[in-house]
């Protein structure tokens, strides 16, 4: 099988990998999604028993008739749109606070399991339409679920059906993330249960005010198209409310009051319980402009609203994952800037760990245990998991044992028990190790969660990593396996591949093999690969991210440019009279941009989904780094690539899909247009079906092999 089919097959090697886990209160239960091997599609529910050391299988889909084809409601392929997920069976599950019962869905439909006695299941319930997002109660006797637009709760044990809210007006639903928070906030939820499982806290989305957009494929032209709301740049957004509804349905809900004119953002919301066991709202705003982030307490009794912490920046404020959180202390935890201008974990307003560590975010908060991830700034591309302590005030990295030297770990907490997920150089894929006593010098051996992804039919890839230029651009170089550059392949020269992300939000140059698996399959075509992280993207500082406000175009080309020279000059069998580059999304952009602008640099372009006019993409994305369009439209001109169609003088492929509501095709047609008007002669591949993230097996194994083939006519000499 080629790599490409493989690839696809496994859906980037992510079949057969354990994920998504939940850990009992105690510490000796791991709850993970896994399907049965590398290229099947349906993930089952597994929970592993540290004292029996045993694995045993809670509930596969295909056994309940249920297999990857699954005919999800039109709310449910949003969200798996929005998380990116690619997979099927049970995507994703929730458990109460005993880790006693389990609930999910299939096809649209309920399920729950017994995670603590002999019959686990799965057992359906009696839902009223298809579900979206179910969540079971802390106490394990109800599930709130959306269906319809509307939030409904079911008894587990009398299968009664209740509506908590639903929708009042076209365009409102109850319950659910509206787009932006889902695809930019990192916000997948709208609902929360209260710690008694007497009552929710739920969003109310009001889209009514949102452009509609229609996205059609002209393949199907009997179908009609599909109506999304997509607030663009400068354009409204949906608004959103937040209310605290009872389970017994005694009264109507109790709103909760901010400015939401001033900050219309939620970026997040949940519960807290004060010393004296009282639950309280937690909710964190953020202004338009992004320049304020606050965070409010609320009564849920009474609604009354308050602030308990307000950050501001004069670019933007990051929102950052895991925060606000809260020790047993009572302690807050939180991501802030310092005064040294990066960011740190603050505990109870004492900044913790290293000055000049770079935070990423905080997993999970156990007891007065914090554990975060975070970067060194002599290695962005190395992650490391760090466990602070809030009542000694100090921090230190995690280092499984076994764990080796480097890479990226990701990992959760509780009970004392930490699973620490970790992706290396010197080895494929991801390993699993479940740590017990976590919390103390002296762990126990580590307990494995065995892959059953499978091995990439492909050569190891050993990129060479350093810093580049002047501004020290993260780089990472991969060459063909079978180059020998001191042997028989000496005076050789490689034609060179820029492959980049180049973005906010995303790094490519990593301590992981799996992030250079296509790189190497292209490499092994006759490429060097070359991969560059310039200012924009994460991992470096919050200087380096905040250099691109106002022009996401010249910074992030300027260094891309940079990395090419500085490898050339490192290493001399590079030709650059035959520099191609490639990328999908921003990095579509930046392909394209690439050609249009540095045509004397790059020789030929493949731009896959790529923004084209900004003020075409979504509100906080785009106004986070430019503005508004009608108060910085400098901005807009300059980072737009419309504008510089008829300057194109190099091969360029333009990769869409005509399904697409993210990026959607207009942004690669609108080019077309502008090139075919210039006389300048381009190529475009629209896929028909398909979304942000091809998936359909012959499309993503094609897709590769048409770039390598038009690159290498384009570039020549192969």
């Amino acid at each position: 099988m080629s790599f490409p089919r493989q690839q696809a097959r496994t859906r980037r090697f992510t079949l057969g990998a354990p994920k998504a886990f939940g850990i009992s209160p105690d510490g000796r239960r791991i709850a993970f999604l896994r399907s049965r091997h590398g290229t099947d599609g349906a993930a089952c529910l597994w929970l592993l028993d540290l004292d029996t050391g045993r694995e045993r299988l809670i509930a596969d889909p295909r056994a309940i008739g249920a297999g990857e084809e699954e005919d999800l409601p039109p709310e449910e392929r949003a969200r798996r749109e929005r998380l990116r997920e690619s997979g099927g069976g049970i995507v994703a599950y929730s458990v109460d606070d005993a880790f006693t019962r389990a609930v999910f869905t299939l096809s649209g439909r309920l399920y729950y399991a017994d995670l603590a006695g002999d019959e686990p299941g799965p057992f359906p319930l009696p839902a009223t339409g298809a579900v979206v997002d179910p969540r079971i109660c802390p106490r394990g006797e109800n599930v709130a679920y959306v269906s319809g637009g509307a939030l409904r709760a079911v008894s587990i044990g009398s299968g009664d059906d209740r509506v908590l809210a639903e929708p009042d007006a076209p365009g409102v639903t109850w319950g659910l993330a509206d787009f932006i928070a889902a695809e930019e906030m990192g916000r997948y939820r709208g609902m929360w249960w209260a710690p008694d499982g007497g009552s929710l806290l739920a969003a109310r989305v009001d889209e009514s005010a949102v452009a509609r957009w229609h996205i059609a494929d002209p393949a199907s032209p009997e179908a009609a198209p599909q109506t999304i709301a997509y607030p663009a740049a400068g354009t409204r957004n949906a608004d959103v409310r937040l209310a605290v509804l009872p389970l017994d349905g005694s009264g109507g809900p109790q709103w909760l009051d901010w400015d939401r004119k001033a900050l219309p953002y939620l970026v997040q919301a949940g519960w807290t319980t004060g010393p004296d066991g009282t639950p309280t709202v937690l909710f964190t705003a953020q202004n338009r402009a992004q320049s304020e982030l606050t965070v409010f307490s609320a009564d849920p009794a009474t609604g009354l609203t308050g602030p308990v912490r307000t950050e501001r920046d004069d670019v933007w404020v990051e929102i950052m994952p895991g925060v606000p959180g809260f020790t047993s202390g009572g302690e807050q935890v939180w991501i802030g800037r310092t005064a040294g201008g990066e960011r740190r974990l603050v505990i109870g307003g004492r900044p913790v760990g290293p000055g000049d560590l770079y935070v990423r975010g905080v997993s999970d908060i156990d007891g007065d245990r914090v554990l975060f991830t975070a970067s060194r700034p002599s290695r962005p591309g190395r992650v490391e998991l760090w466990l602070a302590d809030a009542g000694e005030g100090s921090a230190g990295p995690v280092e499984p044992p076994g764990g080796g030297g480097g890479g990226v770990d990701s990992g959760r907490l509780r009970g004392g028990t930490l699973v620490v997920q970790r992706r290396a150089l010197d080895a494929e894929g991801v390993r699993t190790l479940v740590v017990t006593d976590a919390h103390t010098e002296t762990r126990a051996k580590a307990v494995e969660i065995a892959s059953l992804a499978e091995s990439p039919e492909l050569p190891a890839p050993a990129p060479r990593l350093w810093r580049a230029g002047e501004r020290s651009v993260p780089s990472a170089l991969v060459l063909p396996s079978w180059f020998d550059p001191e042997g028989e392949h000496a005076g050789r020269r490689l034609p060179v591949l820029v492959d980049p992300y180049g973005g906010p939000h995303a790094q490519r140059v990593l301590e992981a093999r799996g992030a250079y698996l296509t790189s190497q399959w292209f490499a092994e075509q006759g490429f060097a690969v070359l991969i560059a992280d310039g200012r924009g993207t994460p991992g470096v500082g919050v200087e380096w991210e905040q250099a691109i406000r106002g022009d996401l175009a010249g910074p992030v080309l300027e260094d891309q440019v940079a990395a090419v020279h500085d490898a050339a000059e490192r290493y001399g069998f590079l030709d650059l009279d035959r520099v191609g580059v490639r990328g999908w999304s921003f990095g579509g952009y930046l392909a394209a941009l690439a050609v249009l602008r540095r045509p004397d640099v790059f020789h030929a372009a493949v731009a896959g989904a790529p923004v084209i006019d900004w003020r075409l993409y979504d509100t906080h994305y785009t106004e986070r780094y430019l503005g508004l369009p009608d108060e910085e439209p400098e901005a807009y001109r300059t980072s737009s690539l419309l504008g510089d169609a008829a300057g194109l003088e190099r091969p360029l492929m333009l990769i869409h899909g005509l399904a697409d509501d993210n990026v959607v095709f207009a942004h690669s047609q609108r080019l077309s247009s502008a090139l075919l008007a210039a006389g300048r002669p381009h190529t475009v591949l629209p896929l028909s079906g398909i979304t942000h993230m091809p998936t359909e097996e012959a499309t993503a194994e094609n897709l590769l092999l048409l770039q390598v083939d038009f690159l290498k006519s384009s570039l020549g000499g192969f």
